[in-house]
């Protein structure tokens, strides 16, 4: 199948409401073209440089999402044009996404990422630890920043239940969350990869971020 028919087929079969994020990390440019000549506007980078040099090669109206671990010192980068920013995983990192919004003169929506996997590689904010934090109010403060939802990667595993087990908890944070600290705005629930998107949609999944079933195998 080519990247425009797996685009399709990818789209008819994700109810309404679940956006498609096109993860392109490692793919050239040509490829996301494909991509973006088959209707697909939204695209996903896990490093800043790469998304960065991308950007300014590629069409405007791309909606790019920085889906990937993010240091503080390459917020920069991306700020001036990033559409969302998934992996917010720490008060200090927060900070500093508001304070390059803020001189760019842009309010970036971002997506809080909660660590739900079993791996210890994953990343993520503690769920005690993110709970504290948005008790204390401090999220309030940032005006370059506008807070859409939640992210999460589940375990890498084919134990499908482990897996339903992390969405669903992603999920009841999410509806949990949302009433407590934040309004009609936090409506975002990022989870679900080329493996178990299904079953991420299934838990209540509103964007599903997908690579390999689109663009083939990664070479790194």
């Amino acid at each position: 199948m080519s990247v425009a028919d797996k685009i399709a087929s990818l789209k008819a079969s994700l109810p309404s409401g679940v956006t498609l994020v096109a993860v392109s990390k490692t793919y050239p440019p040509s490829a996301i073209m494909e991509a973006y000549e088959a209707g697909q506007r939204v695209f996903g980078e896990n490093r800043p440089q790469e998304l960065a040099a991308k950007q300014a090669e590629l069409p405007g109206d791309i909606e790019w999402h920085l889906i990937g671990g993010l240091q503080t010192n390459k917020v920069k980068l991306v700020a001036p044009f990033v559409s969302m920013i998934h992996s917010a995983e720490s008060a200090r990192l927060l900070r500093f996404i508001d304070r390059e919004a803020r001189r760019n003169d842009r309010v970036i929506d971002v997506l809080l990422e909660v660590r739900i996997a079993r791996e210890e590689s994953k990343h993520g904010w503690d769920e005690g630890e993110l709970e504290r934090y948005l008790r204390s109010g401090e999220h309030r403060s940032l005006e370059g920043v506008r807070f859409r939802g939640l992210m999460g990667v589940a375990t890498n595993t084919d134990e499908k239940e482990i897996v339903r087990a992390e969405f669903t908890r992603l999920r009841d944070l999410f509806v949990r969350w949302k009433g407590e600290f934040f309004d009609e705005r936090f409506d975002t629930l990022s989870m679900g990869m080329s493996a178990d998107y299904p079953l991420a949609v299934e838990c209540g999944s509103t964007m599903v971020r997908i690579g390999s079933a689109i663009f083939g195998a990664r070479r790194y």
